[in-house]
Order: structure tokens, then C-alpha cells, then sequence
């Protein structure tokens, strides 16, 4: 026998949250959005009181007893509830009674409309075109830099062999190291912008390796663990670029830690999002949560800028490295800290926006 046709698929393609709820506030339905705002997925919510997704507001609350007990509708501005991972979101909502589908047990739409993503969506155009003004203004001074120290390097390098008195030597080499330890430096600040060698890979045997190599720099004092979702598909992205990427964010942590604390590698998909102003259906989530001091308040915004550093004697160039080659794949990058716990978030597209 066959199933039965959703009745509800035309809300599958709705960009904003839709969830729709009997006259108990038992979820009869969630669109694809409404899985991703509340973390939460359609076959575990189902038949389940509303509350046991997210924790709503005295107001909201009020207003869905009132919609069922007097068939009002309802519209909030700037609403807060709680999901069940303990996450505050604050959203509009829109709460419409239901008529011609009473017979299918729903009497409610709710509609919710997370406001922070058209904000956040600006924010990260600026800091986008900021960065990339940042970035090219690097590369142009690193051209520059590299000539000079070639020049310097060399003269070193002949006045050492001119020297009678050995203990002068000690200075020579000096001049020699640190010319060195530049020209590393802007190499590394030009590395970012080679181009990518695509392939089809699977996202877990880039985290596999970025677990060995960190439990190799920091053997038994840090715990690396996993949370992965095996049933992710594979995506096309540059390995190396990715293993790369994704090692730098959690080195910072481990070193942030002083290799004393755990790392968590978790992946997980995510549906009708919007990533460097493209719409995706589907794409890939990587987390990097740390349970470390968190990120300096004074660094936060600044974090992904070149030559920028919490840490004494760090480059700063870990996560601007990292930033261009998560860009590099159309995907982002964002990051959340507070004392104890530390998360960073990468997004890559699954599928053609």
C-alpha cells in the first residue's frame, strides 16, 4: 500500500521556521527551517509537546493558550525562548488558528523568524569586504618585505665570511634567523592564496586527521572527542586546504589550553541556510568546542584579522588562514566564547546554492 501524500510538503520549501501544533501544543509538523532554528529533528519532535523542543516566554506562551482557548491570532516582536541545548534565541512570531485543518488534528501555525540572521548576514558582508581589503593589503606589504629581507639575508651572509674575529659571528647569525623567521612569516601570510585542488572527500577523514595530528603534538594530556553524524554525504573541497582550516582552529584551542583540557569534533547537517549570500537546502556543519578561558573580549571582533593574537608569541595568522580557506569553499566561519567553553562553528554547502 502507499503512503499517503503530505499534506504539509508545500511548507518543506518555506524559508522561515513553520511549526504546527494540535489543540494540545503537541508538534503535528515541522518544516526543514523549523528543525534547524529549534535543533531539533522532525521524527523526534512529533506527537511531543512543544515544550520539550524549547522553553517559551511568559508572553508567547500566553499567547498560544490564548489562540486555542479564543481563537485569537497573535504577532511578537523580538520574543526570547530557550531551545533544549540550553540556547536563548530571540525571534518574531506569528501565531495563526487554524480552521480547515482541524480534521487533521492541527488548530495553530506558529511561525518563527530568528531576527538576528538578517543582522548577522550583514555583519558578515562587512566583515567580509573588511577582511578581504585587510588581506590584500597583507599580500601587497609581503611582496614588498620579501625582497628586502633577500637583500639583508645576503649581506649577512657575506660579511659573515668576512669577519676575522669568530665571536662577531654570533651577530651575524642573528641577522641571518630573524631574516629567516620573516620570510617564513610572509609566506605564510601569501600560502592562502593558492589555488584550490578540488576532489570528492569525506568530511570525517579530514576531522580523523586533524585528531591524530593534534593527540601527536599534545600526547595524553588532551582529549580530542568525537560527535560525528556518519550519515553526512560526502562534499567536494580541497583536502588539504580543509585538514589544514579546520587543524588551525583546534590547535589554537589545545594551545589556548595549554594541552590540558578536551576539544569536541562534531558534524552535523543543517537545512535552508544562507551562506555568503547564497541559499542552500543543505550544508555541512563543523563545531571545534573547546572547554578552555575562552577568547579575550578585547580580541573577539578582531580575531580573524591578520597578525591578531590572544596568545604570547603567536602569529596570528592561524584563523585568517583558516577564514580564507573556508571562504575559499563558499562556506563560513563563526565563533561563540565564554569562560569554559569555546565554540567554533564552520559551514560548507552540500549541494549548488
Amino acid at each position: 500500500m502507499s503512503e499517503s501524500p503530505n499534506p504539509f510538503a508545500g511548507l518543506d520549501l518555506l524559508a522561515s521556521a513553520v511549526v504546527l501544533l494540535d489543540a494540545g501544543l503537541r508538534v503535528r509538523y515541522i518544516n526543514p527551517a523549523g528543525e534547524n532554528v529549534l535543533a531539533v529533528s522532525a521524527r523526534s519532535l512529533l506527537d511531543k509537546p512543544l515544550n520539550w523542543a524549547c522553553t517559551c516566554s511568559a508572553t508567547l506562551q500566553s499567547a498560544l493558550d490564548n489562540a486555542i482557548s479564543n481563537d485569537w491570532s497573535y504577532t511578537g516582536q523580538n520574543l526570547q525562548i530557550t531551545r533544549s541545548d540550553g540556547e536563548q534565541l530571540h525571534l518574531n512570531c506569528t501565531v495563526t488558528p487554524i480552521h480547515a485543518e482541524v480534521g487533521l488534528g492541527v488548530h495553530l501555525l506558529m511561525e518563527l523568524q530568528p531576527i538576528d540572521q538578517q543582522l548577522a548576514a550583514s555583519q558578515e558582508e562587512r566583515l567580509i569586504e573588511q577582511q578581504r581589503a585587510n588581506r590584500e593589503l597583507i599580500r601587497n606589504l609581503a611582496h614588498e618585505i620579501k625582497n628586502p629581507l633577500g637583500g639583508i639575508r645576503g649581506a649577512a651572509q657575506l660579511l659573515e665570511h668576512e669577519l676575522n674575529n669568530p665571536s662577531l659571528k654570533e651577530y651575524t647569525q642573528v641577522i641571518i634567523k630573524e631574516a629567516d623567521r620573516l620570510q617564513d612569516l610572509m609566506q605564510r601570510l601569501l600560502t592562502p592564496h593558492r589555488a584550490m585542488q578540488p576532489s570528492t572527500i569525506n568530511i570525517h577523514e579530514i576531522l580523523e586527521r586533524v585528531r591524530s595530528l593534534l593527540t601527536a603534538e599534545f600526547p595524553g594530556s588532551l582529549q580530542v572527542r568525537r560527535d560525528y553524524d556518519t550519515s553526512l554525504p560526502e562534499l567536494v573541497g580541497d583536502r588539504e586546504q580543509l585538514i589544514q582550516a579546520v587543524l588551525n582552529i583546534a590547535r589554537n584551542a589545545a594551545q589556548a589550553m595549554a594541552g590540558n583540557g578536551e576539544i569536541t569534533l562534531r558534524t552535523r547537517a543543517v537545512r535552508q541556510v544562507t551562506l555568503a549570500k547564497k541559499r542552500y537546502r543543505l550544508a555541512l556543519e563543523i563545531k571545534v568546542i573547546d572547554n578552555g578561558p575562552g577568547i579575550p573580549e578585547a580580541i573577539r571582533e578582531r580575531m580573524f584579522y591578520p597578525l591578531v593574537s590572544g596568545r604570547e608569541g603567536g602569529s596570528g595568522l592561524g584563523l585568517t588562514i583558516a577564514q580564507n580557506f573556508i571562504q575559499h569553499h563558499q562556506g563560513t566561519v563563526a565563533c561563540t566564547s565564554r569562560p569554559g567553553q569555546t565554540c567554533f562553528a564552520i559551514r560548507l554547502p552540500l549541494e549548488q546554492a
